[in-house]
């Protein structure tokens, strides 16, 4: 049985994944690897062929949810990069290093969206 912290953000993750309209699920995984550890992978198809994969290394310390790494990559029916944030230490000029957004041209300092954030923010460019 996991924390009841990690639980509750896994429910609220698969219960925004249930909600997403015109599109399929073709993975939803929840790796458990311990009670306080999950990796998390998801992969969305939308109606229209666009793609969204989630990945996360989650843990729980005192009581808070903390991403070991993170991606969230979303690209079109072309398998044309939209976006996609992730903490990849590759652009250590970036003022927040290790996070970032690639987009079709740039890449952008940003700070982590949550998982919850990405999924509506390729909702909406859907």
């Amino acid at each position: 049985m996991l924390l009841n912290e990690l639980a509750q953000y896994l429910n609220n993750v698969e219960a925004t994944v249930r909600g997403i309209k015109d599109a399929y699920i073709e993975r939803y995984e929840e790796e458990i690897l311990s009670l306080d550890r999950v990796n998390l992978r998801i992969r969305i198809r939308f109606s229209n062929g666009n793609l969204l994969e989630l990945n996360e290394a989650i843990t729980l310390e005192n009581r808070q949810i903390n991403h070991l790494g993170y991606r969230y990559h979303f690209q079109d029916q072309k398998n044309q990069l939209i976006f996609r944030y992730d903490d990849t230490p590759h652009f250590p000029n970036l003022s927040s290093f290790p996070h970032h957004k690639h987009t079709t041209t740039q890449v952008h300092a940003t700070t982590k969206p949550s998982i919850i954030e990405a999924i509506a923010e390729s909702v909406g460019l859907n």
